[in-house]
This record gives C-alpha cells, structure tokens and sequence, in this order.
C-alpha cells in the first residue's frame, strides 16, 4: 500500500476522461460543522465519474479527502493528481474490494465525521451535506435510507431481504434495507474508535456492532444509487459474486451477533408464522 498527497496543480492532459454533468442544486458556501470532517472514496478504475465525484465533496467542508486506489489498472490515479490536487492518493495495488478500501481510507484520517462514498457514484453535494450534518449533532451511523427506493417484497432481491432481516433480529425494523453496505454514509469518531476500522471490511458487522453496542443508527436521507449504480460483470445476474459475498457477509454479521448477544440477542426471535402475519397485516 502506498500514499501520497498530491499538493501542485497541473494542467489538464489531452485525453483525460470527463464527465459533463448538468450543474446541480448548489450548497451554501458557509457550511459551519461542529467537528472536523473527512471523506473516503473507494475508486476501481472509474476515470470516467471521478473527477464529477470529487468535485461535488470539494464543495463541502472537508479537512481530509481520501481516495483509495483498489486495483486501479485505467486513467483514475492522473485524472485525480492532475485535477484535485488537494486529495489523498492511496494505492492498493491489488483488488480487494470497495468494503476493504473503505476500512483502510477510515485509518488515514482522525476527523470527528468520515463519509462514505464511491468514486462511481458522482452524488450531488447537497444531498451528502445531510449526512455530515447528522453525525455532526449526534448521530454515530448516519445511513442512506433506501426504503422508498426499494420494490415490492416480493421483487426484493436476497441482499435486499438480508438487509431487512438483519436490522429485524436486531430490532431496528425502522431501518429496514438501510445498512453500511451502502453508500452514502458517515461514521463518527466514537463508533470508529470503538469498532476500529478494520470492522468495515464486513459492512454488515460492523452495522450490527454499532446498533449492539447502543450507537445511535439512524437513516437520514435518501438517496437513490439502486438506479445510478454501474453494472459490471461480477455485481449483474442472479447469484453473481457480488451478491454472494454480501450475502455472506450477512453470515457473518448474524454469527457476530449471537456471540455478542446471545442465543436470543433481544429477546425471542419471532417465528415464520409471526413474521407473515405482521407483513400480510399490511
């Protein structure tokens, strides 16, 4: 693993990859937050969103903006030395995964807020400004709230359904589908110190652990990244790997819980027949 900061400016090459995106909805400029903030960008060759993605979190207020290189082989790593110079360049020279890039990007910086973001994803700064925001006053896991972007039960997907079932034996059904699988999302520095940020390479572990040890979870805004997420050969299909690791990863996270918590974390885990009562009472 290898980083560096990137401080001088170069101008722009020809053949650099862009994205011209219609402008969007601006941000005040006198954005005041308590605590520091900081935002991890976990990137696998997305020179072509990128350089959206990171000119919309230079609009917020940043102390730290680190973007974590997983097994880059295309142009990501010159589009952002040569167009952001204030950023973090961390390199990971093999592909290890958006959840493992995230975890090492939470080591590099002490801020009060982390946000959780990929670099395929260029979301507007106005709808990431919420999430520092709730963790600024108070909230240690700020997540998106993906309920009304979600099917029928029916049409969910098994990693939507794993999600919805974890929160449930956790007794947050509130929460429903949200989770730290997905991005958006920002941490505070009492849940990384106490997890550590190792705990983010298993989203769903670390989502469970924080709920257990009486953090305060919230879905706080909603932002829709089912529709603009990019499609690759390992995350399209039914059972692609993808899907299979998430789901998984959910194992793990409910294996974690019983150790912590017991048999029977909250009390008695509702039956099948509970569960279709409550869901056909609706």
């Amino acid at each position: 693993m290898h980083s560096r900061r990137i401080r001088k400016p170069a101008p722009r090459g020809k053949g650099t990859t862009e994205v011209n995106l219609p402008e969007i909805q601006k941000v005040p400029k006198d954005i005041l937050l308590q605590g520091t903030a900081a935002a991890v960008v976990s990137a696998c060759n997305e020179e072509s969103t990128i350089d959206r993605a990171l000119s919309e979190l230079e609009k917020l207020p940043l102390k730290d903006i680190i973007v974590v290189l997983n097994g880059c082989t295309d142009g990501t790593r010159s589009i952002v030395a040569k167009h952001h110079p204030g950023v973090t360049l961390v390199n990971l020279p093999d592909r290890l995964g958006h959840d493992v890039g995230r975890a090492v990007g939470a080591r590099m910086t002490q801020a009060d807020i982390v946000l959780f973001v990929d670099g395929d994803l260029p979301i507007p700064a106005s709808d990431l400004l919420p999430f520092l925001q709730a963790v600024d006053q108070g909230t240690d896991v700020a997540l998106n709230d993906l309920g009304k972007h979600l099917p029928p039960y029916a049409r969910q997907d098994s990693v939507t359904r794993c999600k919805g079932f974890l929160n449930r034996i956790l007794r947050r059904p509130d929460l429903g589908a949200s989770s730290l699988t997905a991005v958006p999302h920002a941490l505070s520095r009492r849940v990384l110190d106490l997890l550590g940020p190792a705990v983010l390479a298993v989203p769903p572990k670390a989502h469970a652990m924080a709920v257990l040890y009486g953090m305060m979870v919230t879905a706080v805004h909603a932002v829709d990244v089912l529709k603009t997420n990019r499609k690759r050969t390992f995350n399209t299909g039914k059972g692609n790997v993808m899907e299979q690791l998430i789901v998984g990863d959910h194992a793990e996270a409910l294996t974690a819980v019983f150790q912590v918590a017991g048999a029977s974390p909250f009390g008695p885990v509702p039956t099948r027949i509970d569960v279709a009562k409550g869901r056909n009472a609706r």
